[in-house]
């Protein structure tokens, strides 16, 4: 399998900026994605200043930024603001604050009122249906189901993940998007279900040239890796 035979928009996942500059020159990224969590790791202390760098290298392709409140009318106040830097900008809205307290209604207004939106943290088809009906009839939206951090429960999140398709089939304007995948199986898996978009991290692109590799290559591969290894660690025994 490669490339051209998936149907799936790959969006990228950091907040590296060299990454993002790179990533930016290549086709096949259709979108971009970035959380508080991911630019904190980066060493990023000035959010906005952060974005309007993004957003002079990201021009033609959706971008995706967070609030951070966690208070709902702060985050409608940093949605407005996040939503009026660049015409390509999702604003990511998490599906409750920090006391569970839902952001349906919150996220509802904004959709209405024109902004797209990606609801973010998402793991239970329960919140698919409430955010579905929350933004039917809105702005475009991404609606993040974090497949991965299902299965990191021991749950298989292949039959949400299709549930949720079908679920948001009531809602044109929303794309289901695969959230936090843990394998280059997950691409594959997303595709064949007919989920739109997937995330995937800046590290888990650095493997994608092994997508549909020859597997007695691979097992080649991996045998010279680990003599080489040892040479150069200069291994001996007795």
């Amino acid at each position: 399998m490669d490339f051209s035979q998936l149907r799936i928009k790959i969006f990228a996942d950091g907040a590296d900026l060299a990454s993002i500059t790179k990533l930016a020159q290549n086709p096949l990224i259709k979108g971009f994605t970035t959380n508080p969590t991911l630019m904190r790791k980066a060493g990023i202390t000035d959010y906005a200043g952060f974005a309007q760098a993004v957003l002079r290298l990201i021009t033609d392709r959706p971008i995706s930024f967070e609030v951070f409140s966690d208070e709902f009318e702060d985050m409608e106040r940093q949605a407005l603001i996040i939503n009026s830097w660049a015409e390509n900008v999702y604003v990511k809205i998490p599906i409750t604050n920090t006391r569970a307290e839902s952001a349906v209604p919150l996220i509802h207004k904004l959709s209405q009122q024109g902004l797209k939106l990606n609801i973010t943290a998402m793991t239970t088809l329960d919140q698919v249906k409430a955010v579905g009906e929350a933004v039917r009839g809105g702005a475009p939206s991404f609606i993040s189901v974090f497949a991965g951090r299902i299965a990191d429960t021991g749950c298989d999140p292949l039959p949400m993940m299709i549930e949720s398709l079908n679920i948001l089939k009531g809602s044109p304007g929303a794309e289901l998007l695969w959230a936090s995948p843990r394998e280059l199986l997950n691409i594959v898996q997303a595709d064949a279900i007919g989920c739109p978009i997937i995330t995937v991290t800046h590290d888990l692109l650095a493997k994608l040239g092994t997508l549909g590799k020859d597997l007695e290559a691979f097992s080649l591969d991996t045998v010279k890796m680990f003599y080489q290894d040892a040479q150069a660690a200069g291994f001996h025994i007795g």
